[in-house]
């Protein structure tokens, strides 16, 4: 009997290494990992130039506290707010972390500039925002809340993609408003563009904090670096996690200089967050998506993954209901007397790894060097299981 809690379901399929988009167990046997530990690996697995860095790094420091400047994380920092809105970062070790960090960041501003009263959040229906009380609390899921007492106070959830309902909710105690661009847990729907514009215009009409969650869908995986570029906008508190540390445990909440001003010394921390082992990884991983053509290359590679996907989707029309998402974040959703959960098991079978979604949503979350063979394998899989 396993001495792990019991919190997950899981498979006693288990791993010894892995290479590029492929998995392998003791035995040898080969999984073609499109599931990538929920978007994490977003370089696939034994990446050499993250593999040589960790390495490098863990031959001269592992650790040390945040009250000393350590120079990867200030390099790390740096390259980040010169590639998008912000101009303030703090490291975390999660992506529940992030958005923790970026909620009291919210709530800061609104104190710091005169408005003590203005600390609550407004979240969107079909989010997915942590396991914390807190974040559970912003996502309000009666699943993940059940048995944990009553949602911790100052969050309020709107229907997404109303932008009459959200100014509806607005008082005198919003702080800010917090909404994945692409919804992970929740099912795999983009925010349309226009929807992402009213919310940048309606938070600065009346004086609110926005907040993108891109925990699962940036660094890389909409196909520019941070999914809310796709927009035009920017927002004032971004979270991010998962693919920045390419699967070491690294997380990030940047902030523009005017979100950032009631983040103040003493008014956040932690221990781990942004040590020198995650930041030397982070920065590895950034070497990789700017390099000249990546991001292009992942735009490419998911015109082959919507192209083969729909193709899917128009030769089972009576299974597959829709293609979600973009980029290399999609969800397939089934017809309600397909579970998609059955789907992950039975593609487990056929050596190929997924992960399921809210809404009957099978995620589809290759690495983003995956080849349009690789993409073939895995339609291929998914075909076979769809036509018996």
């Amino acid at each position: 009997m396993t001495a792990l809690m019991p919190t997950y379901a899981r498979s006693e399929l288990a791993f010894e290494r892995g290479d590029g988009s492929f998995l392998y167990t003791a035995d040898g046997s080969a999984y073609l990992d499109y599931a990538t530990g929920i978007a994490v690996n977003a370089l696939g697995h034994g990446h050499p130039h993250l593999v040589a860095t960790l390495k490098a790094q863990a031959d001269k420091l592992w650790h040390v506290s945040n009250l000393y400047t350590i120079p990867e994380g200030e390099r790390l920092a740096q390259r980040l707010t010169e590639l998008c809105f912000a101009d303030k970062v703090f490291f975390t070790n999660s992506g529940a972390e992030a958005l923790e960090g970026s909620f009291k960041t919210a709530r800061r501003y609104q104190s710091a500039t005169g408005n003590p009263q203005r600390w609550r959040i407004i979240s969107v229906t079909g989010a997915f925002h942590g396991r914390t009380l807190a974040t559970l609390s912003a996502t309000n899921n009666a699943k993940h809340l059940d048995g944990f007492g009553p949602r911790v106070d100052g969050f309020d959830q709107v229907p997404f993609g109303n932008t009459n309902a959200l100014r509806a909710a607005i008082t005198e105690e919003t702080a800010g408003v917090v909404i994945e661009p692409i919804q992970g847990e929740g099912g795999l729907t983009a925010a349309d563009e226009n929807y992402l514009k009213a919310l940048r215009a309606t938070c600065d009409e009346f004086g609110l904090m926005l907040i993108f969650d891109e925990v699962q869908c940036g660094m890389g995986r909409s196909g520019k670096l941070f999914a809310h570029q796709w927009a035009g906008i920017e927002p004032d508190i971004m979270a991010l996690a998962k693919g920045i540390g390419g699967g070491f445990p690294l997380g990030a909440f940047l902030a523009s200089e005017t979100a950032a001003q009631g983040m103040t010394p003493g008014t956040h921390g932690s221990t781990y967050g942004g040590n020198p082992l995650a930041v030397a990884v982070g920065n590895a991983v950034l070497d990789v998506m700017t390099e000249p053509g990546f991001l292009e290359q992942v735009q490419s590679t998911a015109a082959v993954l919507e192209t083969a996907l729909l193709a899917l989707k128009e030769r089972h029309s009576d299974k597959i209901d829709a293609i979600r998402g973009m980029g290399l974040i999609r969800g397939l959703r089934f017809a309600d007397a397909l579970p998609a959960g059955d789907m992950v098991l039975a593609l487990r079978k056929e050596r190929v790894l997924s992960v399921p979604a809210g809404d009957n949503v099978l995620r589809v979350l290759p690495p983003l060097t995956t080849s349009a063979a690789e993409i073939d394998l895995f339609c291929a899989a998914l075909d076979r299981l769809l036509s018996a």
